[in-house]
């Protein structure tokens, strides 16, 4: 069981005594206590929806040289702003924005990353941050 919880806790970024309990829940079975932790995650998410995100970057991004991409995205605090897995987020929202040319937040949430929606990306992150995070403006410019 032990490896297990190493296991759901790498897959799923959540705290050891969450991944005991979800494995505790499921009876060991290591798909259903992932989907567990997943429900849990968005309840999560939801709860946080509603909070302010005072804090936050804007990121810059050129492609070759002929296309550029300036994204803000927000956060509740600043401490989560600066951190690794938000920057890599806001990193890889810009070079979709590239890719991509959403006319807006709106599509752009609804579109895919590789096999997830922009939206369920950014839902993840809040579950594992524990903040309320909001993709703002951006603008891409092509030569």
């Amino acid at each position: 069981m032990t490896s297990n919880v190493q296991k759901l806790r790498e897959a799923t970024s959540a705290g050891v005594m969450d991944c005991k309990k979800a494995l505790e829940e499921a009876g060991g079975d290591f798909d259903r206590a992932l989907k567990i932790i997943h429900e849990k995650g968005l309840t999560k998410v939801q709860k946080r929806a509603g909070r302010k995100t005072g804090a936050g970057l804007v990121h810059t991004y050129v492609h070759n040289e002929r296309v550029g991409v300036i994204i803000e995205m927000r956060a509740e605090t600043d401490f989560v702003a600066r951190s690794e897995p938000f920057r890599e987020l806001i990193h890889d929202l810009a070079m979709h924005v590239a890719a991509m040319d959403p006319k807006d937040t709106h599509e752009l949430l609804a579109q895919k990353d590789q096999t997830k929606n922009i939206k369920d990306l950014v839902n993840e992150l809040i579950a594992k941050v524990g903040e309320n995070i909001e993709i703002g403006q951006f603008y891409r410019i092509e030569v």
